[in-house]
């Protein structure tokens, strides 16, 4: 691999991040003030997604239960498990239903469920979005510029953060970003800032 092309990376990601800052600074504080509100009232942080993704969910959550940056209590936060033999389902419903079978046990209202889907366009992550509005649950989506299907699945009190960006490597690095954001606007919401 050459040099050039690995640096090309480096200047593809720190463009994006340049471009998110206003596009998402706005949608990430409310995502904050809506997750801290739920953690404040007693409820729950319930995060999924696939692949890649479900690294970043359980990242999340292992961030709010084990903390962040900054000593604290632990938060109730889960990440949604991603093969069938967790949720009781038969493989003919496991492909659609992992998560939302999930949601349906765990969820409840006042929590918020955070879905993360760089293409929007993911089964599991809809159906799962769709059960949380059964449940009451505010739901805060990480996607990319093609997450049009899931942006249309949501309600006027979820909240999108959309990356402006189609490749899935450069909208995974601004969602751990985004993650991280999350994380310390609510340790600091708790903590006040450092």
């Amino acid at each position: 691999m050459s040099v050039e092309r690995i640096q090309q990376h480096f200047r593809d990601s720190v463009a994006l991040h340049l471009e998110a800052v206003d596009a998402l600074s706005l949608p990430i504080a409310a995502a904050v003030d809506a997750m801290f509100a739920a953690l404040a009232n007693g409820n729950k942080i319930v995060a999924c997604g696939d692949g890649p993704s479900a690294a970043a969910a359980q990242h999340l959550a292992v961030s709010l239960v084990g903390g962040f940056e900054r000593e604290r209590p632990g938060l109730p936060a889960i990440a949604l498990a991603t093969d069938a033999s967790h949720g009781g389902l038969t493989v003919a419903d496991a492909a659609e239903q992992i998560f939302a079978q999930q949601v349906r046990v765990l969820g409840h209202a006042g929590d918020v469920l955070l879905v993360i889907d760089p293409s929007g366009a993911s089964p599991r992550v809809l159906t799962a979005i769709v059960e949380a509005h059964e449940r009451e649950m505010t739901v805060v989506a990480l996607t990319g510029a093609a997450g049009r299907a899931l942006e249309a699945v949501l309600s006027d009190t979820d909240i999108p953060i959309s990356v402006p960006a189609e490749r899935a490597a450069r909208i995974h690095e601004v969602h751990l970003l985004t993650i991280h954001c999350l994380c310390d606007g609510i340790d600091a919401m708790l903590l006040g800032e450092d």
